[in-house]
């Protein structure tokens, strides 16, 4: 059975030129809402990712931009249904540890750092302004991921001009094929 792939933006969403959104519409995959993408409450989004995945018929791969990867690693240091999750991709990671983002997410420090219990792929950008490379390839070795650098591609996001980015979507149909 061919999984569901689940799209978790990050903190205010991901607009319409972002990758993940043009992703949902060439490919049909399925956004995670959350009630409030400008005030992110953690109980709240991981509470939505755990009913999203028991009410979601099938195996799931999930690709998480942002403050998405730190949802995806609390979510899966909690929940019981984790062994629905076949793979993740973790995109462009916030490091809301930082005195900046602290300040603007509160209620998402600390980062948990457990590895996650399925397959996964970090990819960072080596000019991210919301987390240096050093922390993104520590959270990768933290939480298990096979760590990609894609160079000079800051956030990772819609004002990176990637378009649908298929480098990216390369990266998820080899965790679809595994």
């Amino acid at each position: 059975m061919t999984p569901t792939v689940l799209i978790l933006p990050g903190w205010q969403g991901s607009g319409p030129e972002h990758w993940q959104m043009h992703w949902v519409r060439c490919h049909g995959y399925a956004v995670v809402e959350q009630n409030d993408w400008q005030r992110p409450r953690r109980g709240d989004w991981l509470a939505r990712l755990d009913e999203t995945v028991v009410d979601t018929p099938g195996p799931l791969v999930l690709v998480a931009h942002s403050l998405g990867c730190s949802q995806v690693a609390a979510w899966a240091a909690f929940s019981r249904h984790t062994a629905r999750v076949q793979a993740a991709l973790l995109v462009a990671p916030s490091d809301v540890e930082t005195p900046e983002l602290k300040e603007k997410l509160p209620g998402w420090q600390p980062i948990v750092r457990q590895s996650l219990p399925f397959r996964s792929i970090l990819v960072s950008s080596h000019n991210d302004p919301y987390c240096r490379e050093e922390r993104a390839q520590a959270l990768a070795r933290d939480w298990g991921s096979h760590w990609v650098n894609i160079g000079a591609a800051g956030h990772i996001n819609a004002e990176t001009s990637l378009g649908d980015w298929p480098e990216g979507h390369a990266l998820l149909q080899n965790l679809l094929k595994e």
